[in-house]
């Protein structure tokens, strides 16, 4: 018998896009049962469920904040929940939860307890710009953020071009939006002319663009990705 709840991880949108357009039935049909859940910010999430067609009241959803900022001592209170018996759902903010952001630390947390882990399909902007590169899909690695001092994030594209080289792996990294034209300029100085390089941008809306280039080739370009949510790719 069932004693305890069920934590379901929960994908969302990679933007401004309706959640029944890249959600799953499934995954929207779980989320309108549950009343409560952890995420990253609880405004947004809000706006979350009421655009994936939540129909309760809202007032009496409980939501338990948990992001980077936060400490391991801050799941007590939901891991004390689950164990009661209280099915819970894991928002991303973007894409699949536990990719990218702290979720995982309750996931890991949940499996020493017990309790019982649901992964819900969805969009996930890794996978998607893999599978649009052009790259290697059988061997990569994704390294998510590099360091944001420039020397640092040079050592560091000088490190991933070299493994990439050498254990013949696409090497996939992400930027916080208004530092993406920063890190393309360190990739325009630091890369060899004839590593290829892929910018996913916008996956999943309207004004998606998606282009898999040779450096040399990229530096000829002033591409628009400024703000923009980007996934960067190297490859061979």
């Amino acid at each position: 018998m069932k004693t305890t709840g069920t934590l379901y991880l929960i994908p969302a949108p990679l933007g401004e896009t309706l959640p029944d357009t890249v959600i799953p039935a499934r995954a929207l049909k779980v989320l309108r049962t549950l009343d409560h859940f952890v995420v990253e910010e609880i405004r947004t999430a809000r706006r979350y469920l009421r655009k994936a067609g939540f129909v309760g009241e809202m007032e009496k959803l409980v939501f338990y904040a948990y992001n980077e900022h936060s400490r391991p001592d801050d799941l007590t209170s939901v891991i004390t929940s689950l164990l009661a018996g209280r099915d819970m759902g894991l928002l991303s903010e973007a894409g699949l939860p536990c990719v990218g952001d702290p979720g995982n630390e309750l996931v890991k947390e949940a499996h020493r307890q017990g309790i019982q882990v649901v992964p819900l399909t969805g969009p996930s902007s890794v996978m998607l710009a893999l599978m649009a590169s052009g790259f290697n899909g059988q061997h990569f690695t994704f390294l998510g953020y590099l360091p944001v001092k420039a020397q640092e994030r040079m050592k560091a594209i000088r490190r991933i071009e070299r493994t990439m080289y050498q254990q013949d792996q696409t090497q996939i990294f992400i930027e916080a939006p208004y530092r993406n034209l920063a890190l393309f300029n360190d990739l325009m100085k630091t890369c060899a002319g004839e590593t290829y390089l892929c910018i996913a941008c916008d996956l999943t809306l309207e004004t998606e663009w998606i282009r898999t280039r040779k450096i040399k080739e990229w530096v000829r370009e002033s591409p628009e990705i400024n703000k923009r949510p980007a996934v960067f790719l190297l490859y061979k």
